[in-house]
């Protein structure tokens, strides 16, 4: 593995086929161009899917000759299309061997940011098929990990970012990475709490929107200093919070949110809002670990 100086840790984005790239390789080097990083653009080859012609796997050495041909195509292109995008762009390709998230989340340790492609999964084949790569990566990498659909989503004619806010540890990281987003993209950013009555016993409600409304304001105490340009709205919800954060992110620019914050349930890979988001968001989501690299326990 490459290593990098802490200050040009590049952005990292992974490719498929011809087919599915443009998308996330375009939002890669427009983020490595602004942050003034280098991009890498990685394409990992898992094991062979394809068989002879007498219905027989191919040997281990044609299906290497064969792959890494068309690998090397696809990765040539993308570099010279990130390129041509950003002409000055520091951009290097990597095609390595290996199951794609194990191979993602061994070069995140050294990136800046993952930035992934998806296609619209069920939730069964996200969580269940050797092929999904955004929750695994999402889930455990140190740095934050941008995931997009294939197609491009309707922006708001005035650019925003939506950051959900808990009080987790990783929700404060989410907060900070917001911040630095909405001032290098000129953006306005909406900070959202969202309050989930409960379905049993009994609970002041107002005495708990006012917990929110503290919770959100502490979250971004002293983020307004080091970003002053960066117009803020503070923003108490009530209902679901994935349903909440999809609704009110579908033209953002993009959804950050933590890794797992004080909602998640134990034994998932992502907290259920983080999960939630990567399944149904119209928008690129951002989901940020962390300041120790590492998601913060979640609470039953």
């Amino acid at each position: 593995m490459t290593t990098h100086s802490q200050d040009r840790r590049p952005v990292v984005v992974g490719i498929e086929s011809r087919a599915h790239y443009r998308v996330p390789l375009a939002w890669a080097a427009d983020e490595a161009a602004r942050r003034s990083l280098p991009l890498v653009v990685v394409h990992a080859q898992g094991m062979p899917s394809s068989t002879g012609a007498e219905g027989h796997l191919p040997s281990w050495q044609e299906w290497r000759d064969s792959a890494h041909r068309s690998a090397e195509e696809t990765l040539a292109e993308a570099v010279a299309f990130a390129e041509s995008r950003h002409p000055g762009l520091a951009v290097s390709g990597l095609l390595a061997e290996g199951e794609p998230s194990w191979v993602l989340r061994e070069q995140g340790a050294e990136a800046a940011m993952i930035v992934l492609g998806t296609r619209r999964l069920s939730v069964r084949q996200e969580l269940f098929t050797s092929t999904a790569v955004a929750l695994p990566v999402s889930a455990h990498a140190r740095c934050p990990v941008a995931v997009l659909r294939e197609w491009e989503h309707a922006l708001g004619e005035e650019p925003f970012l939506v950051v959900g806010v808990d009080g987790s540890a990783a929700s404060q990281a989410a907060v900070d990475f917001a911040f630095e987003e909405a001032a290098l993209r000129g953006a306005r950013l909406r900070a959202l709490s969202v309050w989930q009555r409960p379905l049993l016993g009994v609970l002041d409600e107002e005495a708990a929107l006012g917990e929110c409304r503290e919770t959100l304001y502490e979250a971004v105490a002293g983020r307004r200093e080091s970003h002053p340009d960066v117009e803020v709205h503070h923003e108490v919800m009530t209902g679901h919070p994935v349903e909440v954060l999809v609704r009110e992110s579908r033209h953002a620019l993009a959804l950050v949110t933590g890794t797992r914050g004080l909602g998640g349930f134990a034994g998932m890979l992502l907290g259920s809002v983080s999960q939630g988001a990567l399944h149904h968001a119209q928008c690129p989501v951002v989901t940020v670990p962390s300041r120790d690299g590492a998601p913060s326990p979640g609470r039953r």
